[in-house]
Parts: structure tokens; C-alpha cells; sequence
């Protein structure tokens, strides 16, 4: 065993609890100087909770924390910078409306004898980092204007910014393209010769392998064990964090379209940031029993394409026709009898985060017969209706149906949103990163959810910016580049290279190719 001056921090014996459940039962983690120790689990495997602890965000039931082999106190996340400790969250806390030079010195600004803000060093500091460490932003543009792998750019130059030594990064990968994903990597490694020291919480097992030296798995709430990534595999991996082996490969039969479900025709979207269209002249079909995947990089359109098919946004020109019926200036609840939606915002089109996860499930249901009696909502179907679910898909949360769904891992909410679109069995799925933020069981299962759907004869749209998941999952891919589509590509014929190409621009097939 390791002398624990190699070690800079220790997290031991660590349990914290919140109403109906152990979030972190009696969990160590040593954390050596210069490496990047990556931790593995499930959703609600308490991953983020042990790093809130870490940060100062929660204060545990019981265990310690060691500095250096010194024991310390993190009352708050003050307490946490003070001891070199910086976090990027998995949702950026981020100021919108200031601009990136202004989030990244806020709380930790230099001030002169009177008081007053010495902008001009600050900004030094600043471009140093973004320029030692390839961090490029435009410290003048407003959060709210970039894109998210920008903002993630912006929330790592903060925790440089406060010359922090210990790095926790929660879900980093979750929001970039792989280019991007390619890019924070080879910063994280950086970060490690150097000799600081890197908590990276994870469940993709291609970029653990790639980027870790170590690996701790949780599975609900407990530790499982840490491993040398040099000495296993990700089927290993998967097992310790699932329990048992994990199908990595998605099992379908060859599609067999039948008709046509939804067509779309010379399809435009007004962007909400510039003056052209986000979404400009697109047309496709996608027909029963098919999955189309539209694959692209973040912000080239899909979101306002999206919006523009489920109703939320107005387009500006062509038609879209759903089940044979133009449906193109109906309303969202109109569009919605023929059509469920997985939206790509959970918290804001997803879920009414303060509403308990039963009345979530039953959202655009609770006038349906079965729901009601005599014009008031039926407490007892409704809940029965939920237990039903949440066994089904293994929607996991402290206390049943009647869980705030605010307090649920952000994998359990994902999996609520997608028991409650699946089961309302309509002609027209639209899932837009279905497995954004779950892990390989909850992930397998959902894709398992979604072929059979499929096989049904439903019509699946998927908006996905995971490679593996669009070239494993889908029958036909369309790739978008600045509002456009500029090819359709058989996952059989074509490699993610390809894919890459097309989706970066740098490809793009004539006109008739995306009718």
C-alpha cells in the first residue's frame, strides 16, 4: 500500500444520506499527486454527491477529508478554493448575461487600495491561460452568445483562474463534439504533467481508457473497488459498475419501412441569434418501422429543426405533414396526438422539476378517461399508472412516485421523460438525445426500448450528437451542417471519419440527395 503522503487528497469513510436514501455509503477514495483518477457508476450511483462533498456543497453524516495527509474542513465551496480544490459542474454555473471575462474572475477579483477592480490584469492572466493552455475564448462576448463547449472552456479557465491544483470534473464530455472531446483530453493531460491532480466522473468507458490512470467504480451508493485502466477493459468496467455483463453493441434486425410517417419539405426556421434561418430548405422523410438519425455538430440547426417539427418554434416557410395530414401551423398539443417528443432540455421542456414524479408521467395525460372521475384527476390510476412505469424502465429515486422530480439524478429524469414518450404509443417518436448523461445499463436498455419501438412500426427521428449512438442505432443518417442537410449516409456504408467530414463541412452531397 502507498505511503498516504502519496496521496493529495483522501476521502474517507464517507457516507451521506438524504431523505429515503444512502447517497454515499461508507465510500474512500485516495486521490494520488499528478494523476487522473476517474469515477465510474451508474446515474444516482452518488458520483456527484461524493464530489459535492469534495467542493464543499454538502457536509457528509459521517467520514473525513485529508489535504496532503492532513485533515481539513470544507464548510462551503469558499473553503475548497482556499485548499486549491476547483469543480466544473455538469450543469455550467455560469452568469448568462456577463460577458466570459467577467464569469471568470467573479468571486475571486483583484481590487485595488480604493477598491476598485484592476480589469486590465486580470485580462492578462487570463489570455496567458487560455494561450499556455489552448483554451481560446472571446473574453468579450456574453455567456449567453457562445456555444456550450465555449462555456465549458470558460467554467475550466475559472478553476485555472483561482490557481487551483486539484481538478474535478463532473460529466465534462457530455455537451462537446468529438473534436472538441479530443481537445479536453489532451488539456487534461496537460494538467497532469504538470502535477496537478484530476477527478473526472464518467460513465463513458472509450474516454476513461483513453484519459484515466485509475479507476474508482460506484454502484448505488457504495464502492465497488479502483482499478489500474492499464490493467482492464471496458467490458470489465461495465460490469463493475452495472452488476452484471452489459450488451456494449446494439442488437437490431434490418429495418422494413413501410409507409410514410412524416415528410418534411423545403423546411425553414428563423435562428433566434442571427439574421439568416437556422433551420434553411430542408426536406426529409422518415417512414414506419425506420430510424433516422439526424447527426451534426451542437448548434448547427437540429435544436430549432426540432422545435420547428414539435411546434415550439414557428417556421418561416415549407410544410411539414404528419400521418398524411399537413399539419404545418397546427399547435403544439394539436402536432402532439400523432407525435412524442424526448426533448433536449429536461429541466426546461422536459420535466416540471417541482411536480412529484407521478403527476410528471402523466403531463398532456391527466384529461384522459382513465386519469379522471367525474372531472377530477384519479390520484389512485395516476399512481398506479407511475408504479407501472418507474418499475418498467428502473426509474430509481428516493421516494416513488411521490419524489419531487428537482431532487432525481439527472439519468432518472432522462428515464422518466422516456417511459412516459414511449408509453403514450404514438405513430411518431422525435427522441433528441435520448441517452444524453445515462450510463451503459440505462443506455442498452433505452436503445433496446427504441429498436423495438421500431419493430412496433413506429417512425423514430433521433437527434444524437454521440457518434457510436448514431452509427450504431440508426437505419439511415442525415447530416447537418449551418441549417442544412448536406448528405445522407447508410450506417453500413460509411465510418465515423465520413461522418466527421460531413458534419465539420469539410463534405457535402449534391442538393437531390436529402429529398
Amino acid at each position: 500500500m502507498d505511503n498516504s503522503q502519496d496521496y493529495v487528497i483522501e476521502m474517507l469513510h464517507i457516507t451521506k444520506e438524504f431523505p429515503g436514501i444512502k447517497a454515499n455509503d461508507d465510500i474512500t477514495l485516495q486521490l494520488r499527486r499528478g494523476e487522473i483518477h476517474a469515477l465510474l457508476g451508474e446515474n444516482g450511483a452518488g458520483k456527484s454527491t461524493l464530489m459535492s462533498v469534495l467542493f464543499g456543497l454538502y457536509q457528509p453524516e459521517q467520514g473525513e477529508i485529508r489535504k496532503n495527509g492532513e485533515k481539513v474542513t470544507i464548510n462551503d465551496p469558499n473553503d475548497a478554493t482556499a485548499l486549491g480544490i476547483g469543480m466544473v459542474h455538469q450543469h455550467f454555473k455560469l452568469v448568462e448575461v456577463f460577458t466570459v471575462l467577467d464569469n471568470i474572475i467573479l468571486g475571486a477579483e483583484t481590487t485595488g487600495a480604493l477598491g476598485f477592480l484592476k480589469k486590465a490584469e486580470a485580462r492578462k492572466k487570463v489570455e496567458a491561460l487560455s494561450e499556455k493552455y489552448g483554451l481560446k475564448v472571446d473574453l468579450d462576448a456574453k455567456v449567453e452568445d457562445i456555444t456550450v463547449g465555449m462555456q465549458q472552456r470558460v467554467e475550466i479557465l475559472k478553476m485555472l483562474y483561482r490557481d487551483n491544483e486539484i481538478l474535478i470534473f463532473d460529466e465534462p464530455t457530455a455537451v462537446l463534439t468529438p473534436q472538441e472531446i479530443d481537445e479536453l483530453m489532451a488539456t487534461m493531460k496537460e494538467f497532469a504533467r504538470e502535477g496537478k491532480s484530476i477527478l473526472f466522473i464518467s460513465h463513458k468507458l472509450n474516454e476513461i481508457m483513453a484519459v484515466a490512470d485509475r479507476v474508482s467504480v460506484l454502484r448505488k451508493g457504495r464502492y465497488i473497488g479502483t482499478v489500474n485502466t492499464a490493467d482492464t477493459n471496458k467490458q470489465e468496467l461495465s460490469n463493475m459498475m452495472v452488476g452484471r455483463p452489459v450488451q456494449l453493441e446494439v442488437r437490431k434486425t434490418p429495418a422494413q419501412p413501410k409507409e410514410e410517417v412524416l415528410r418534411v419539405e423545403h423546411f425553414c426556421v428563423p435562428s433566434h441569434v442571427h439574421k439568416r434561418n437556422a433551420v434553411n430548405d430542408v426536406s426529409f422523410t422518415v417512414r414506419a418501422g425506420e430510424i433516422v438519425c439526424i447527426a451534426g455538430i451542437d448548434g448547427n440547426g437540429q435544436t430549432e429543426l426540432v422545435y420547428g417539427l414539435s411546434g415550439l418554434d414557428k417556421s418561416n416557410g415549407g410544410s411539414v405533414t404528419l400521418c398524411g395530414e399537413d399539419v404545418t401551423h397546427y399547435s403544439i398539443h394539436r402536432r402532439g396526438a400523432n407525435m412524442s417528443h424526448i426533448p433536449e432540455d429536461r429541466h426546461k421542456h422536459g420535466l416540471v422539476l417541482d411536480f412529484t414524479l407521478e403527476q410528471n408521467m402523466v403531463l398532456q395525460r391527466f384529461n384522459e378517461p382513465q386519469f379522471q372521475h367525474g372531472g377530477f384527476i384519479d390520484g389512485g390510476a395516476v399512481r398506479a399508472y407511475a408504479e407501472k412505469l418507474i418499475d418498467q424502465y428502473d426509474v430509481r429515486s428516493g421516494q416513488g412516485p411521490i419524489t419531487k422530480a428537482r431532487s432525481m439524478s439527472g439519468g432518472n429524469q432522462q428515464k422518466a421523460i422516456i417511459a412516459r414518450e414511449i408509453d403514450r404509443d404514438k405513430p411518431l417518436i422525435i427522441a433528441v438525445q435520448p441517452t444524453r448523461g445515462l450510463d451503459v445499463g440505462a443506455i442498452e436498455y433505452i436503445h433496446s426500448q427504441l429498436v423495438a419501438e421500431r419493430d412496433k412500426g413506429k417512425a423514430i427521428l433521433l437527434v444524437s450528437l454521440e457518434l457510436d449512438e448514431v452509427m450504431s442505432l440508426s437505419d439511415r443518417i442525415l447530416v447537418m451542417y449551418e441549417g442544412e442537410i448536406v448528405g445522407e449516409l447508410d450506417p453500413k456504408q460509411t465510418n465515423v471519419q465520413e461522418l466527421g467530414l460531413y458534419m465539420a463541412g469539410a463534405k457535402r452531397e449534391g442538393k437531390e440527395a436529402t429529398a
